[in-house]
């Protein structure tokens, strides 16, 4: 409770330590690590601390156009040098993806926006 991070108020960051600390919250943390445990290949991710959001951005740059879902999607599940899929799960959701964008929407047909205005 002595090193929260910088940029947070000391008060914020004891309140949530102790939230954290209560056996509610605990309980819920073991049943996340099981969960978590009991499948790996769900829980690989390859981004680090960068955010979709920039992942996105920097998509939108390379790619000359707003990025779908599924260029975004394709872009992260991947080990980086041989862009391999870090499972067969994120391989088989962004090839189910591909297909119902391509038999929902017609060649050439915008698909929906990553990022709707509000």
């Amino acid at each position: 409770m002595d090193y929260g991070p910088v940029w947070m108020r000391r008060d914020y960051w004891e309140s949530l330590c102790h939230r954290w600390a209560t056996r509610p919250w605990q309980e819920m943390s073991q049943v996340a690590k099981r969960n978590r445990a009991a499948y790996p290949e769900k829980n690989v991710h390859t981004s680090g601390s960068v955010s979709y959001a920039t992942h996105s951005k920097k998509l939108r740059h390379e790619l000359e156009r707003v990025p779908t879902f599924c260029d975004l999607f394709d872009r992260t599940p991947k080990r980086k040098g041989t862009y391999d899929y870090v499972s067969e799960s994120a391989r088989t959701i962004v090839e189910t993806y591909d297909r119902t964008m391509a038999d929902r929407y017609a060649e050439g047909t915008p698909q929906p926006d990553l990022y709707p205005k509000s």
